[in-house]
């Protein structure tokens, strides 16, 4: 066990994680020059497309450091905040981290949240300056600020590059130096700790965990300790670049199992594997709950493929622990369901990965959250959807959920972090300098207004620099309406939202705006309007595409002309009574970025 160390990188987003994780492989011989590419570990197309990191990647080395053979565990982690829950598992397996800076863009406000979540598990951190072939690199400046953040020697932070494979050898002895090897019991009862698990159509539901005591055999009857199932563990081995199999993985190890598990809802990520013969009682502790920022509606788009999207989700689910979903209906669009996400870009990425990889076309209506509705006989209501909303007249009051927010920051962005706090109707309560240059603001404000675009906005704002965490502080009264969208007079209840009555007016005509421009047009004339309860605010219209009936008439009589264009005319109405409007999915997603 003392020649085993695990460990995972973090870094912010673009920071050359997985660049320096493919520098790794190839410096310890675990790939060959034919397998090699760039982003090895990188394995989803999205990921690839995207050029980020969307799911933890773990994977074992071999090298030898003064004649001694090392087994090293490596798990690259993704650096968006969307998918902070992926990094918050691979830390929970890991006995160190290796915290990378891009020596051109200095210390950012993901690199500290991934660290203070790897302090919270007592990981020994190795700090790594990267990118220093860049000509833009200031090696001094973003050491003293590595320094002041973790407060480390000077000497510790380790020069480095992705590109060129500098620093790479120093880095592995750092790791065998620094990192202590995993503390178990090899004799005690078998504890393993679930982090991720994968879906395969050939094998079913592969786990992948770590051995915290004891060890798991080829053939042993294993229990799950959360869902109380047992298993027969058919193949167990460890993670190369594919699956190797072993008789035994042991302590200390990062290993996988296959048991033909087949329901999707019986593997839980940071469940317990133990086994049948020795059970340990208790489960492994330090798996914090995932709680999700943005609600939105799933549907798909044909209604009979209710069935196979239930599926679909299940799947995604094993592979993506972060997001949570529960059926629910919608007048225009069917059964669906409504999902939880991290965030915007974890809600675009499942879309996307329904499509991919399960054929599924969905259609997603405008997040939000959920709010609390008082009527007039003293009824109270949870109003997950804005269509369950009661109607006006029979509404005493709305409470809507708030938050306190901490925002660490730059000085120079105070300004407009403030602004745009209070611009989303938050209130600051504290502002605190951390460092000379690092401010904490702390913001009361109601959650509703975070989900659309609060994120992007703040780190566009503060030039990526701005972290932002939050828990909720309960619900408090607020003046909300509910906004609905009709379309030649027909409500789209899948478009409608709740929202403040301050901001009511300016949503509703962006919505309007956007709505013309990408909804095709049609023979007949179509109406856009946003309404509250009756009343009207914004309307838009878009013009009918004309043929031209006359155009066979060259010479003769205007009143031919005039025939023809009256029988036209009588069509066009007849069309706007029986024609329905299609609402293309880019126009439910471009509700979304409305700025």
């Amino acid at each position: 066990m003392k020649h085993i160390r695990n460990f995972c990188i973090i870094a912010h987003i673009d920071h050359g994680k997985s660049t320096l994780a493919d520098r790794l492989l190839e410096y310890t011989a675990t790939i060959s020059q034919r397998e090699s590419q760039a982003q090895l570990l990188d394995n989803m197309d999205l990921e690839r497309e995207r050029g980020i990191t969307i799911k933890s990647h773990a994977i074992q080395m071999n090298f030898k450091i003064d004649d001694q053979e090392y087994n090293f565990n490596l798990i690259d982690t993704p650096g968006h905040v969307d998918f902070s829950y992926e990094v918050s598992r691979s830390i929970a397996a890991c006995e160190g981290a290796l915290l990378i800076v891009d020596a051109s863009q200095g210390i950012q406000a993901q690199t500290i949240s991934n660290l203070y979540l790897a302090l919270e598990h007592d990981l020994e951190i190795i700090p790594i300056l990267n990118k220093m072939d860049l000509p833009g690199a200031m090696p001094e400046e973003v050491k003293d600020q590595i320094i002041d953040l973790i407060g480390c020697k000077r000497e510790e932070i380790i020069p480095a590059s992705g590109k060129t494979g500098m620093g790479i050898p120093e880095i592995l002895q750092a790791i065998v130096d620094r990192v202590p090897a995993p503390v178990g019991d090899p004799e005690a009862p078998l504890q393993a700790l679930i982090f991720d698990s994968v879906f395969n159509s050939f094998r079913g539901i592969i786990a992948y965990y770590k051995v915290v005591n004891g060890e798991i055999k080829k053939g042993d009857k294993v229990k799950f300790i959360n869902t109380g199932k047992e298993y027969l563990a058919d193949e167990v081995g460890i993670l190369k670049l594919d699956m190797s199999p072993r008789n035994s993985v042991k302590t200390g190890d990062v290993g996988y199992i296959i048991s033909g598990i087949k329901e999707a809802r019986e593997v839980k990520v940071g469940d317990t594997i133990t086994n049948v013969a020795r059970p340990s009682l208790e489960a492994i502790q330090g798996f914090e709950e995932v709680k999700p920022m943005v609600f939105a509606g799933i549907y798909p788009v044909d209604t009979d493929e209710f069935e196979e999207l239930r599926e679909a989700m299940h799947k995604l689910q094993l592979n993506d622990a972060s997001i949570v979903f529960e059926p629910e209906s919608s007048a225009a669009l069917g059964f669906g369901f409504r999902c939880g996400f991290l965030g915007m870009l974890h809600m675009e990425i499942i879309q996307e990965r329904l499509e991919r990889e399960f054929d599924m076309t969905v259609i997603t209506t405008v997040p939000n959250v959920s709010y609390i509705a008082h009527t007039t006989k003293g009824e109270e209501i949870f109003v997950n959807n804005p269509s369950d909303l009661p109607d006006p007249s029979k509404l005493d009051s709305v409470e809507e959920p708030y938050i306190k927010a901490n925002i660490i920051t730059k000085a120079d962005f105070v300004g407009p972090v403030m602004s745009l706090c209070i611009q989303k109707r938050g209130t600051i309560i504290n502002q605190s300098y951390l460092t000379s240059d690092r401010v904490e603001l702390v913001f009361e404000m109601p959650m509703g207004e975070i989900v659309f675009d609060f994120y992007d906005k703040l780190k566009t704002i503060s030039k990526g620099y701005a972290s932002f965490d939050y828990h909720q502080v309960g619900y408090r009264k607020s003046d909300l309406v509910r906004l609905d969208m009709l379309i030649n007079d027909e409500p789209v209840d899948a478009l409608s939202s709740l929202i403040h009555r301050s901001n009511a007016y300016d949503f509703g005509k962006k919505i309007c705006e956007k709505l013309r421009e990408l909804i095709p047009r049609q023979q007949f004339e179509i109406k856009i309007q946003a309404s509250i309860g009756a009343k009207v605010i914004a309307r838009e219209t878009l013009s009918a595409l004309r043929k031209d009936v006359t155009a066979k008439c060259y010479g003769g009589d205007i009143s031919r002309k005039r025939k023809l264009l009256e029988k036209q005319k009588k069509g066009k109405k007849r069309m706007r009574q029986v024609g329905n409007v299609e609402i293309p999915q880019s126009a439910f997603m471009a509700v979304l970025k409305l700025d």
